[in-house]
């Protein structure tokens, strides 16, 4: 079911004079500032972000959700529809997995997913929700729950999608949960972090020697009052307290309004413990909208400082970059692309960056023009970048153009039976 390459070649001649005029006009441009159009090219291909397994179904509200046509039926499918984002993008080289949404033999994931030239990402525990044959309910939290039993059942899944991780070739397991409180006095905050921690312990143990960890945060939701991991600060209190093979994930919409992220960035990686993105955006609060939709500055000022700590720290500096999105009114498969091209975009505008004269700002205190070296590397169309690279690895220069051509979602509809819109609940 992916897509014909001649239709992607066809798509590619139609607009492939436009982009090598823009390309070679961006190119003149940059060349004045003493900057290769053709090394930021090869730079934009090296650049991926997993896409997450979850993304290419349709999402939901906290009261309804309302599925669309050709919904994935299983993890298979997804691999699909992934493999079709990877192969117009050529930005989303590996796929990370759910358990147990995504739960099938290892040895035909990894025939799946090498069938659609992918590889896969970190492993994704679920103790934030039950499943059918579960003897011990989450409802009063998971990894923190004040029963012995309910935390041995969580801990030992986790344990169990490492095991399911090793076999696919994942080197990380990302752990959110729940846990917290909605109501004053509902738990004792104290003992019910210090039992999260006891119960993370263990599933560290058993991670293997060339795995990482990554705690994950969140201000709310499901838990309003009090949240286990609730903030940047507790994620990095968790991660240190773990150990070196720990580190904080963070997810841009998992903050309250108007924190500043990019500063989290940076204090999270003085410190070692940055590990890696869930790349979204939101206007209220945890919106899981398309990358860059509302606030594409934002998302490249937090590609600025990633940019400037891997200039700083070579090859050491390789955090973990996945998009985590719910789509309720577009194609998943539509919206997972423009995220991903919109991730990449902040990458190589940050990397427009004249860092020597931005430095030089700072120690002048000019900040008129710090802002302005920005800004001027912000406003930068590199979009011809973009294309041409995508031209080179055999992708779409118009990915949602080539997808809609191909009608690819018509075609999987008629595969996939029309899901039932009775069901509730943002998942």
């Amino acid at each position: 079911m992916r897509i014909a390459s001649d239709l992607i070649q066809k798509n590619n001649l139609s607009c492939q004079s436009a982009m090598e005029a823009d390309y070679e006009a961006l190119g003149e441009h940059l060349h004045r500032n003493s900057i290769d159009i053709a090394q930021l090219t090869r730079r934009a291909g090296q650049f991926g972000v997993a896409i997450p397994s979850w993304g290419v179904g349709t999402g939901g509200t906290r009261f309804a959700r309302f599925p669309g046509l050709g919904e994935p039926r299983h993890v298979f499918d997804k691999l699909d529809d992934c493999g079709v984002i990877q192969q117009l993008t050529c930005a989303t080289p590996t796929v990370s997995l759910h358990i147990p949404w995504d739960d099938a033999e290892p040895n035909e994931l990894k025939e799946k997913a090498a069938s659609v030239e992918l590889n896969f990402d970190a492993m994704n525990s679920n103790t934030f929700q039950d499943q059918t044959e579960q003897r011990h309910s989450y409802k009063f939290g998971s990894l923190s729950h004040n029963d012995s039993a309910t935390r041995e059942q969580a801990v030992e899944h986790n344990i169990r999608c490492i095991e399911i991780g090793k076999s696919l070739g994942s080197k990380a397991l990302t752990v959110w949960v729940g846990d917290g409180s909605n109501f004053p006095g509902q738990t004792h905050m104290g003992r019910q972090f210090d039992r999260y921690l006891d119960a993370m312990k263990q599933v560290y143990a058993a991670l293997p020697d060339d795995w990482q960890l990554f705690t994950e945060h969140k201000m709310y939701e499901p838990a309003f009052y009090s949240t286990i991991v609730q903030d940047w600060g507790s994620s990095y209190l968790i991660a240190s307290e773990l150990g070196e093979k720990a580190s904080c994930l963070v997810d841009l919409g998992h903050h309250a309004p108007n924190v500043n992220i990019e500063m989290i960035v940076s204090r999270l990686a003085r410190f070692g413990k940055l590990g890696g993105f869930h790349f979204n955006d939101s206007k209220y609060g945890d919106d899981d909208l398309d990358s860059g939709s509302i606030d594409p500055y934002r998302l490249f000022l937090v590609f600025n400082e990633l940019v400037e700590l891997e200039l700083q720290q070579g090859d050491a500096f390789q955090p973990a970059y996945m998009l985590d999105q719910s789509h309720n009114v577009t194609d998943p498969i539509e919206s997972l692309m423009s995220s991903a091209m919109e991730v990449q975009r902040a990458f190589i505008q940050a990397s427009l960056v004249d860092r020597e004269a931005l430095a030089n700002y700072q120690l002048d205190n000019d900040a008129l023009m710090a802002s302005q070296t920005l800004k001027q590397a912000f406003r930068t169309n590199v979009d011809p970048i973009l294309q041409f690279s995508r031209l080179q690895s055999g992708g779409a220069i118009d990915p949602i153009g080539a997808y809609r051509e191909s009608q690819y979602r018509q075609t999987v509809s008629a595969e996939r039976p029309l899901v039932t819109g009775a069901s509730g609940g943002i998942v």
